[in-house]
This record gives structure tokens, C-alpha cells and sequence, in this order.
């Protein structure tokens, strides 16, 4: 339970630099955005694990670089899911998932082993 609050408030983190970062994400109010952090964390746990196999030939065909969009599909789902967070098209759900996979791998620097499971 430690790690996936910690996850979370990590995603929220990066959720919220993608909001002030890059144009085409934006929450409409901070309850959305922590709403949204818990709700990707689900995603993530159930929906990308079965494209991330699906998609795995043209994973391996692109070295690895069609992940982002398998990253972004993850964030797009979770505004479908969520309305109050917005996110306008691929590119910008490209870029929320950079600005997020960066957040968590510097987080990921910081957070001892134990808190992250």
C-alpha cells in the first residue's frame, strides 16, 4: 500500500509539471489531478501490462521507443476516464508521458528501495 501511495503522489507530481509544461494537458482542479495520479496508477497496473504485450513486436522493431506511445495511450484512457482532466491529442499525451516517465525515474534516484516495494 506504501508504494503505490508513494507512486501516486509521484504521478501526481509529473501529472502536474506535464499541466504547467506542455500545451494540451490541463486538469481543472487539484482534485482531478490527484483523482487522475490514483486512476493512471490503476490503469498502469491492469490495462498497460496487456498492451505492452500485444504491442511488443513494433516495441522491439523501434527499440523501445513505441512505449511512449503506449505511455501516452495510458494517459489519454485516463482523461476518457476522468472529466476534468483534459489531454488534446497523441502529442501531448507524448509529452505528458515524458514529462511523467522523467519525474518517476529522477523520484526513483531519491526513494529508498523499501518504500518502493
Amino acid at each position: 500500500m506504501v508504494r503505490f501511495i508513494v507512486q501516486a503522489l509521484v504521478t501526481m507530481v509529473g501529472l502536474w509539471l506535464a499541466d504547467f509544461l506542455i500545451a494540451g494537458v490541463e486538469f481543472l482542479s487539484t482534485g482531478s489531478l490527484i483523482a487522475a495520479a490514483i486512476i493512471l496508477g490503476i490503469v498502469n497496473a491492469f490495462v498497460r501490462p496487456i498492451l505492452v504485450v500485444v504491442t511488443f513486436p513494433i516495441t522491439v522493431i523501434t527499440l523501445g521507443l513505441f512505449l511512449l506511445v503506449v505511455n501516452a495511450a495510458m494517459i489519454g484512457l485516463t482523461s476518457m476516464f476522468l472529466g476534468g482532466f483534459v489531454v488534446d491529442g497523441l502529442w501531448p499525451g507524448i509529452g505528458a508521458a515524458i514529462v511523467t516517465g522523467i519525474v518517476s525515474w529522477i523520484a526513483g534516484a531519491f526513494i529508498p528501495d523499501e518504500a518502493r516495494g
